[in-house]
């Protein structure tokens, strides 16, 4: 089967998991860019479901699918709008940073090593992938 996990990609981010959650880090880039991302997504699902609006904007009720999730960076932020949140990477030591910081921050998440094509042939569906 065709796959569209890098190994080299996997080799560079697997040498900087203990590193996704400093933003003085290497990962500061993704952690100011964050913002803007969530903006973006939540305009696209707006467009799909009606986002229930208040203090913050609702994702309660939605299933959504962080594709190359890495340390979690976005799935945190989707969690905390509501949604019910399933990340996936190849990168296991990504995985595992994504895992503990959702346990300190006491979010439910459900982080998993698979590759999209193998997730896909589960049969496992999502109202939104990313």
């Amino acid at each position: 089967m065709m796959t569209t996990a890098d190994q080299t990609e996997i080799d560079n981010f697997a040498a900087l998991s203990d590193q996704w959650w400093d933003q003085k880090g290497p990962m500061a880039p993704l952690h100011a860019f964050t913002p803007v991302r969530i903006d973006y997504i939540l305009q696209a699902i707006g467009r799909f479901y009606p986002i229930k609006t208040g203090v913050e904007p609702s994702l309660a009720g939605l299933k959504i699918l962080d594709v190359g999730c890495g340390g979690g960076l976005l799935a945190e932020p989707m969690a905390r709008l509501g949604a019910e949140v399933t990340g996936i990477d190849v990168t296991t030591p990504a995985i595992i940073a994504a895992r503990t910081h959702a346990e300190s921050m006491q979010l439910a998440i459900d982080y998993q090593v698979i590759t999209a094509e193998d997730l896909a042939a589960s049969g496992a569906k999502f109202d939104v992938i990313y």
